[in-house]
């Protein structure tokens, strides 16, 4: 019998953002499919968010002895990373997610909220449209942790001005918003030594981990940097 072809299912551009630098940023959808990508450059999939899960994961197991935690995410993506700390954290938690985009809030509450569940619906969310460095100033010594998931990480950056959340000054506004014993949790696309030093440096004892972005073993691994804010530790300026 002769094979027939089977069609492509095209993208369909859902909507388009710019970020801060003037670049846009695209919601692309194609069948259940949706992903998010500006200059050509994937920055997440709802195919694949398991390395996403992770980073809330590792670091809310950190946080079972805490009665009333407060979490900080940087970065609200397609909402894998905030539902998965919502699943772990209790009823008495406060999670904070800091997205500096508005169109991805507006994504999150439209066609891409069933992905993870709603999870800006949940009652301990509290949404703050401006940059994660600006909230962690306003938050000083009140996180239990602190995560960040914005562009690629460290060491494969799209937009260059997010390099100062990874610098020694970001990380010590990181550091400044924990509480004793609190975590900093950062995803990467990319293993990067250097920001793993500079981690260690800026008054962090660190775990490195890598992770599967997929549920099969073919995904590709994506790294999270786990500090614990080490308090005799000399951070250096």
């Amino acid at each position: 019998p002769q094979e027939t072809d089977v069609p492509v299912i095209p993208w369909q551009v859902i909507d388009r953002a710019q970020s801060s630098d003037g670049t846009d940023v695209v919601l692309r959808r194609r069948g259940d499919t949706f992903v998010i990508h500006t200059r050509g450059t994937e920055l997440m999939s709802s195919a694949q968010h398991g390395s996403e899960e992770s980073l809330a994961q590792l670091t809310c197991a950190e946080l079972a002895d805490r009665p009333a935690p407060v979490v900080l995410i940087g970065g609200l993506g397609m909402g894998f990373t905030l539902r998965a700390a919502l699943d772990l954290l209790p009823r008495q938690a406060r999670v904070i997610v800091a997205e500096l985009l508005p169109s991805v809030v507006a994504w999150n509450q439209g066609p891409l909220g069933p992905l993870a569940g709603h999870p800006l619906r949940d009652p301990r969310v509290q949404i703050e449209i401006a940059d994660v460095g600006k909230v962690m100033r306003t938050l000083r010594g009140q996180c239990d942790a602190v995560l960040l998931d914005v562009d690629n990480g460290p060491g494969a950056l799209v937009h260059a001005a997010n390099d100062g959340l990874y610098s020694r000054r970001g990380l010590g506004l990181a550091r400044s918003a924990l509480r004793p014993g609190g975590y900093l949790a950062v995803w990467s696309a990319t293993d990067d030594r250097r920001f793993q030093n500079r981690l260690q440096s800026c008054g962090f004892a660190v775990t490195l981990r890598r992770v599967r972005a997929g549920a099969h073993g073919a995904s590709p691994r994506h790294t999270i940097y786990l500090g614990r804010k080490v308090q005799d530790a000399a951070v250096a300026k």
